[in-house]
């Protein structure tokens, strides 16, 4: 006997989640399938548990450096690491559990288990409890929300133990000596940063030829110097070749920019070279679901190309991002129901790295910009003038803010230093209610505020600036 839904969610991410809660506020009869915790892997192994790691990075760095700031702290500096790991996950174990709440709150069936496309309209979900059984499900729409996993290099797999990914990561038993991390994108620099704050030897190889590659270039140079004068060793242009492991030894072959065959032995090394989509094992196949490159292929409603199914998230491809999955679940669910729906604009997503300092960016870079023959002007304001991160000591990093000099429209804001992940949601508002540069600056920012660093990037790009 099937149980009978309006909407059924496969996957428990941001995307799947905030689909499902949507869709019963809107009337539907929904289930979510997750195999593992709600959340999925933003909230259980992501974006979450990371950002409490590196918030004790943080404390840690403040105590270093406290006698700057006229405090005293007395004996060897210290810390606790399994609390360290422990708090991170109590973190997420919170979040899930506010999930969960909202899914009882709201009306939303949660089926903790596996679930196959098996038929029109059909799904079968093994139970996460083996005694449960099999369950089949029927719903006109189906919602695939599966996510990403870590991708590999080929020839070099994780282990678990000595070679990780950043499930591992979260959970060591103890801190690492050294560590090499391959691959220097958010994940890889978010690692190689809460590491070296607790004094851990980091070599971090990267095949493009900067850190952040996607971010603009300045900023990439900027968080570079920073991260090698905390004691960072940096290879990029590099090609990792090998990675062997005896006993408790990794060792790391590569191929340096200059064309050198190097090595490096550490602890443990890290796979954080990307992701891949998680669509084997649904059924797509024999529903007709088409891919493309490997992800989920939609059109601009996230419909896939079998009726009645639809996909958001990771496992539809780029960007991937959690607040991108989010805005795709409401947006896919609001249309099932009939309602107006704005789409995303994905020009305007805000993309954020949360190492020290932040890294925070929306737009086109300076390079895209010159390349898409947008008559540009650039304004940049530094950190270390302005009066509230002075009085903090985040003296690190600048904002940037590139606008077409012709119409004074924002095409891109690229921002390194304290408080830049949040200050960019004010360009995102901006550039998706096609505010001007002009209209940035008639509203008044508060002072004194980091804030301000991004009125006056601003102001310079239209060569208004008052306080440089």
């Amino acid at each position: 006997m099937a149980d009978k839904y309006d909407l059924v969610v496969v996957g428990g991410g941001p995307g799947g989640y905030v689909a499902a809660i949507r869709g019963a506020q809107l009337g539907f009869k929904t289930a979510c399938v997750e195999r593992e915790r709600a959340g999925g892997i933003c909230l259980n192994w992501g974006c979450i548990p990371t950002k409490a790691l590196l918030k004790s990075a943080e404390t840690m760095r403040a105590v270093q450096h406290a006698g700057e700031m006229g405090v005293v702290v007395g004996g060897p500096i210290t810390f606790d690491w399994a609390k360290v790991i422990s708090r991170s996950r109590a973190v997420s174990e919170k979040l899930a559990g506010g999930v969960e709440f909202l899914f009882k709150k709201y009306g939303v069936t949660q089926i903790k288990g596996t679930a196959q496309l098996t038929g029109r309209n059909k799904l079968e979900v093994e139970s996460a409890s083996k005694s449960t059984g099999k369950l089949t499900l029927e719903t006109p729409r189906t919602i695939i929300a599966t996510g990403a996993r870590a991708k590999f290099l080929p020839g070099i797999e994780p282990d678990g133990d000595r070679i990780i990914t950043y499930r591992e990561a979260m959970v060591l038993p103890e801190v690492p000596k050294s560590v090499v991390v391959i691959g220097a994108g958010a994940i890889g620099i978010e690692f190689a940063d809460f590491w070296n704050a607790f004094g851990v030897e980091v070599t971090v190889i990267e095949f493009a030829p900067r850190i952040l590659p996607v971010e603009d270039e300045e900023i990439s140079a900027s968080l570079t110097r920073v991260l090698k004068k905390k004691g960072m060793t940096i290879h990029t242009g590099a090609k990792t070749t090998g990675v062997k492991v005896a006993g408790k030894t990794v060792t790391t072959s590569f191929t340096a920019a200059d064309g050198s065959a190097q090595t490096v032995s550490s602890e443990r090394v890290l796979m954080a070279v990307g992701v891949r989509a998680n669509v084997e094992g649904i059924g797509l196949e024999g529903m007709g679901v088409a891919l493309d490159r490997g992800f989920i292929q939609v059109d601009d409603q996230y419909r896939t190309t079998s009726p009645g199914i639809w996909s958001v998230g990771d496992c539809a491809g780029p960007p991937l991002l959690a607040h991108v999955a989010m805005a795709e679940g409401v947006r896919t669910v609001e249309a099932m129901a009939g309602k107006h729906v704005v789409p995303v604009n994905y020009d305007a997503i805000p993309g954020c790295t949360y190492c020290d300092p932040e890294v925070a960016s929306i737009g086109k870079t300076e390079a895209q910009a010159k390349e898409a023959g947008i008559d540009i002007s650039v304004g940049k304001f530094p950190f270390n003038i302005n009066g509230k991160a002075l009085g903090a000591n985040h003296l690190d990093g600048f904002i940037k803010v590139i606008t077409n000099k012709a119409r004074g429209e924002i095409v891109g804001v690229h921002g390194i230093g304290s408080g830049v992940t949040d200050l960019i949601a004010e360009m995102s508002l901006a550039i998706t209610s096609e505010a001007t540069a002009h209209d940035v600056l008639a509203a008044v920012h508060p002072h004194p505020t980091l804030s301000e660093v991004m009125y006056e990037a601003t102001a310079a790009a239209l060569g208004e600036v008052v306080h440089i």
